[in-house]
């Protein structure tokens, strides 16, 4: 009998794959938020947005982004004769990631104007973020030294004289993976290495010991010994490092070679094996002896590192977003290619319902992430932006990687099994969505960085949530939340207790109100009906309040563009 009596295999019913989306132009909400606090986002700088969200979302760049994950970096400690290599070794696939950071300059161009004197662009971190929030769709784990360059610049400029040769490899568009002394290299990364086993967050435990040392010239010479418990991107050509020196706790840029050309005792232990972000090199390492150079003065180490960890929390709350937008946007794709029952999955009310009330939660995310953005770029000369850069970031950062690992479980249900194996995004998104939560400060850090920040005075505090009124166009669900705020000020003793709420009932007046003020008007009235006044929401679908669900799906569909 012939074969094809016997043929089984036929794939029907099934979506095509994800891929060849343009990341910018597919997405209204984040268009429309990057165009509001940006420079416009018009002409070139429109263009270029366009053209990278090609890049990211093409089928090339999605498959690099499987390739680096489903060969994660390997540690190399010897060489076949037994001499130390501590060399980290990736797939290319990462490096092809790094290089189309780099080109699009994601780890340096808001400092940009450091090369010309001039001052800065109008919009640079704005646009800096855009980027990120792509391209960690594309590939999440290559943003981390991409995040870490961008941040250090900020702590570097504290030490001039250090920072000044760095400046130009820092800056450069060149990505180059050489294990070399940074005066040889087109271009360098900048690591992070502050959690011991003893601290984690309580930095001020550490127990690395920063001995001076004389000569050096390029700054205060020591010599660090200790251990780090994760040391980030080790594979990076210096790192930031707390450590204990004669005056305190002290912040020093640590090298990968040291000043006469050799290897310096930066002695790698371990990778981790991460439950996700497995593209991405996370270390322990021995300090034995390494030489490092003082960065702002003795003593004043976590004031002179707060600029790069502040900076960090900024990328992970845009990084979220980007990644609660591509678990939508696989979401939406499969429902509108799955049959069920006879109709599309999209045209099932229960799942439209779900669909579109994910919407809401990316959406919101997206205008506070970048709302955020704005602030650091107008903070130096506005007052009202420095204090919602000052308030909101803990906020922003909390609410935003909160609400992510939810939205990633939900649209993984909606996939079904496909959501669930390895040969998909859906599965890898869902093990990266809790990182960000946890890097530069978890939950309850954010808080009490929140309660540090108003009871300071109550000037930052007032000025957000006089904004926060002003978007607000008088609704009165967020004049509620603006009095809840109020009320729960007033609460002394059960301030840090009730932190968690506090920072919650400003991120939702927060969103709402920029919502309420720059969304179209199905979109805010659904969130302030079910977010607001729909009560407390175990799941999607499941909220109170009315929503347009045909106008939210077609908003956000990822084939809209």
């Amino acid at each position: 009998m012939p074969s094809s009596t016997f043929q089984t295999h036929e794939v029907t019913n099934q979506p095509p794959p994800f891929a060849d989306v343009n990341l910018y132009l597919a997405d209204a909400a984040f268009a429309e938020a990057v165009a509001r606090e940006g420079s416009g986002a018009l002409g070139d700088e429109r263009d270029r947005l366009a053209h990278l969200g090609a890049e990211a979302g093409s089928a090339r760049a999605l498959e690099i982004g499987r390739l680096a994950n489903a060969h994660p970096p390997r540690l190399s400690r010897f060489d076949a004769q037994g001499r130390p290599l501590n060399l980290v070794e990736f797939h290319p696939a990462y490096h092809d990631a790094m290089r189309m950071s780099f080109a699009a300059g994601l780890h340096c161009s808001a400092w940009d104007h450091l090369s010309t004197g001039e001052a800065p662009r109008p919009g640079a971190h704005v646009s800096r973020l855009a980027g990120i929030y792509m391209m960690t769709q594309m590939e999440a784990g290559h943003v981390c030294p991409i995040t870490m360059t961008n941040a250090a610049v900020a702590t570097l400029l504290q030490a001039p004289d250090l920072a000044r040769p760095l400046l130009g490899k820092i800056l450069s568009r060149t990505y180059d993976p050489s294990f070399a002394p940074i005066p040889s290299k087109a271009g360098i990364t900048i690591g992070m290495g502050m959690t011991e086993k003893q601290g984690g967050t309580d930095v001020r435990a550490n127990t690395t010991v920063a001995t001076p040392q004389p000569g050096g010239s390029s700054g205060h010479r020591y010599m660090l010994v200790g251990h780090k418990w994760f040391m980030s991107a080790p594979m990076s050509d210096a790192f930031l490092m707390l450590a204990q020196a004669p005056r305190g706790l002290s912040c020093f840029l640590v090298p990968r070679f040291r000043e006469d050309g050799t290897a310096n005792a930066l002695e790698f232990q371990r990778l981790k094996d991460k439950l996700g972000n497995r593209s991405n090199a996370s270390s322990e390492v021995e300090l034995r002896g390494a030489e490092g150079f003082l960065v702002g003065e003795e003593g004043r180490g976590i004031a002179t590192i707060i600029e790069m960890v502040t900076l960090t929390r900024l990328d992970c709350a845009v990084a979220s977003a980007g990644q609660m937008r591509l678990a939508l946007s696989l979401a939406l794709h499969h429902a509108r290619h799955r049959r069920v029952f006879g109709r599309r999955l999209v045209e099932q009310p229960l799942m439209a319902r779900v669909l579109a009330d994910m919407s809401l939660d990316v959406e919101a995310a997206t205008a506070l992430s970048f709302r955020l953005a704005r602030a650091f770029d107008r903070a130096a000369g506005d007052e009202r932006e420095a204090a919602w850069r000052r308030l909101m970031t803990p906020v922003t950062k909390y609410w935003v990687c909160k609400m992510a690992p939810a939205l990633g479980y939900e649209a993984m249900e909606c996939l079904g099994g496909n959501g669930y194996v390895e040969e998909g995004l859906a599965a890898r998104l869902y093990r990266e969505l809790p990182l960000n939560a946890i890097w530069e400060g978890s939950g309850n850090v954010m808080c009490l960085d929140v309660l540090r920040v108003v009871r300071a005075g109550p000037e930052a505090l007032d000025s957000v949530l006089a904004e926060i009124a002003e978007q607000s166009c008088g609704d009165p669900g967020i004049a509620a939340l603006i009095a809840s705020v109020r009320w729960q000020m007033q609460d002394c003793d059960m301030l840090e207790t009730g932190a968690r709420m506090l920072v919650e009932t400003l991120a939702l007046a927060a969103a709402a109100a920029l919502l309420r003020a720059n969304a179209p008007v199905p979109v805010a009235d659904a969130f302030i009906a079910t977010r607001l006044a729909g009560g407390f929401r175990h799941t999607y679908g499941a909220g109170r309040g009315d929503i347009a669900v045909g106008p939210l799906l077609q908003r956000a569909s990822p084939e809209a563009g």
